[in-house]
């Protein structure tokens, strides 16, 4: 239970707010930090034109009020140099400066907790930044590793130069070969020749 209460605690809550304990907790165990809320929005409204105006009509009001109105209508004294209009407005004084300073404290917690937030997430960046200058560097390397246009055009005009060196040297071969075939056909037909001539004129010799 205690975990669960500690988990829905809001970061933008002044630390000194973030109690443990019952006080200022609803029956459910949510924090309800009303009063916290209130004096920023009390604050807010100090520091805006409307404020400063309606303080300045109050203030002329409550003087004109007791200079011109009769004397039993008058709650303060001109003579006594408005005393009740001074307590009040120091009464005010007085409070509205630690209302400003609770609320500027809020605001420095939350400011300190956006800076966590946005540091952690500069980190995550940075460290994906770095992850993908390292897959970009990788992809480099592999592309230099790859065949281009020109390696493969080199390659195939090497492999057609030792096709056709191939064919021609195949050609010369048979051509020798036909040579050979034709010298060695000649040679039978002249070897032949005497012979033939030989036996005919044996043949054409007279018996006695």
């Amino acid at each position: 239970m205690a975990r669960a209460n500690k988990s829905e605690l809001r970061l933008d809550t002044p630390k000194g707010l973030r109690t443990t304990n019952l006080v200022g907790r609803k029956r459910g165990g949510r924090s309800s930090d009303r009063f916290g809320r209130l004096t920023e929005a009390v604050a807010r409204g100090m520091g805006t034109p409307w404020f400063l105006l309606g303080l300045s009509l109050f203030t002329i009001f409550w003087i004109a009020w007791n200079t011109l109105s009769p004397v039993s209508l008058r709650f303060d004294s001109i003579e006594l140099g408005f005393i009740a209009l001074t307590l009040v407005l120091s009464l005010q004084a007085s409070y509205a400066a630690p209302l400003i300073l609770l609320a500027q404290n809020r605001q420095d917690d939350r400011d300190r907790v956006q800076f966590e937030q946005d540091r952690q997430r500069a980190e995550r960046n940075l460290a994906d930044t770095e992850y993908l200058a390292r897959e970009v560097v990788a992809l480099r390397l592999g592309m230099k590793d790859l065949a281009s246009k020109d390696f493969l055009r080199a390659e195939l005009r090497a492999l057609l130069d030792n096709l056709d060196q191939r064919d021609e040297q195949e050609r010369r071969e048979r051509e020798a070969a036909r040579d050979r075939e034709s010298r060695e056909l000649e040679s039978r037909e002249r070897e032949g020749s005497p012979r033939d001539s030989r036996a005919g004129s044996q043949e054409a010799r007279p018996v006695d």
